[in-house]
């Protein structure tokens, strides 16, 4: 049911049931990497193109995520998902190897989160009883596509942030043991007027103000409610600029409970990742190799996952337009009251 202006509330909490992550030789060494199914060590991954190398993570994880979960292919009833590529390819490729009932979506980075949100939906709703979210990267299809490609050799300034190769899937039930997919607000379209691709943090950091505090908003919650609050992938750059903007909006945020994918996924110290991650796989695969494992060992009990887009394409960017950017933020808790 609808709370507020822009927040589904869940009424019979659906539960994720299952969850895999995939990802490339980066993430790997990465601080998070114990926690993902499967690393490649290379990022061709053994495939003829960047391209198909990205489409393989996806399929991978979502067969892993079957597997996590105990359901067969044919028990699958919708997979909603989709990435950064032109007419999302990765996702409608892999849905083709999947062989279930599709619905692709474009919400760049925020794409784990609105798929996840829908699949919710779906849910809840009783239109399905099993429906998997998905979403991926790959780090040398985003260059190709949005800057430069890799064997260029071009340099980004710090303000710029590094695509997580990586892809994310998991598994909504009606019914089943995990945790609970609480509620959603799905965010507004926002744009602070930025044209620089490397500065997509700053460009997506009211976005995600925005949303969080329609969120709060709706629910009646405030940051107290939450274990962690993170966002998708605003670095090192977006995040605080999100910070000081909901601090001067009256919603002051605790470093310890306020943090984002972008930063977590990457040792910003160690790994020449600019300002650090980005890209569809950057909020998934946190979300879905870390911070739902950290749920199941019961060192959080509610987190509220905030992922970020900007809404922008190499068409737009030439032609001179800003960057608008999105946000979707899900609140998933540790099992069934």
């Amino acid at each position: 049911m609808l709370r507020g202006k822009q927040t589904w509330w869940f009424d019979n909490k659906p539960v994720i049931i299952g969850t895999a992550t995939v990802v490339g030789p980066d993430e790997g060494d990465g601080p998070l990497a114990a926690d993902f199914d499967l690393v490649h060590p290379e990022l061709d991954m053994q495939q003829k193109s960047w391209e198909k190398a990205e489409r393989l993570l996806l399929e991978q994880a979502s067969e892993f995520a079957l597997q996590n979960a105990k359901l067969e292919r044919s028990q699958l009833e919708f997979y909603i998902g989709g990435d950064l590529m032109n007419q999302i390819i990765s996702n409608s490729f892999a849905a083709r190897s999947l062989g279930a009932p599709y619905l692709g979506v474009f919400g760049a980075c925020s794409t784990s989160m609105e798929s996840l949100a829908l699949a919710s939906q779906l849910v809840d709703s009783g239109a399905a009883t099993h429906v998997m979210a998905g979403t991926c990267s790959h780090n040398c299809t985003a260059e190709k596509q949005f800057r430069y490609p890799t064997e260029y050799g071009s340099q980004k300034p710090p303000t710029a942030q590094y695509t997580v190769t990586g892809a994310g899937a998991a598994v909504v039930a009606a019914t089943g043991e995990g945790p609970v997919v609480e509620c959603a607000t799905i965010g507004k379209v926002v744009d602070l007027g930025i044209t620089d691709p490397f500065n997509m943090g700053a460009a997506m950091a009211p976005a995600a103000v925005d949303t969080i505090q329609a969120h709060f908003n709706d629910t009646g919650r405030s940051p107290g409610d939450y274990d962690l609050i993170v966002t998708g992938d605003l670095a090192g750059v977006g995040h605080p600029i999100a910070k000081d903007l909901l601090k001067q909006n009256g919603v002051p945020m605790d470093n310890t409970l306020f943090m984002d994918c972008g930063l977590m996924v990457y040792d910003v110290q160690k790994q020449k990742v600019q300002a650090g991650g980005s890209g569809c796989g950057c909020s998934a695969v946190v979300t879905y190799g870390h911070l739902l494992k950290r749920i199941q060992k019961g060192e959080l009990k509610r987190i509220l996952v905030v992922a970020t887009g900007a809404l922008l394409s190499p068409l737009s960017f030439q032609q001179g337009e800003s960057i608008p950017g999105i946000a979707h933020a899900v609140a998933i808790a540790a099992g069934k009251e």
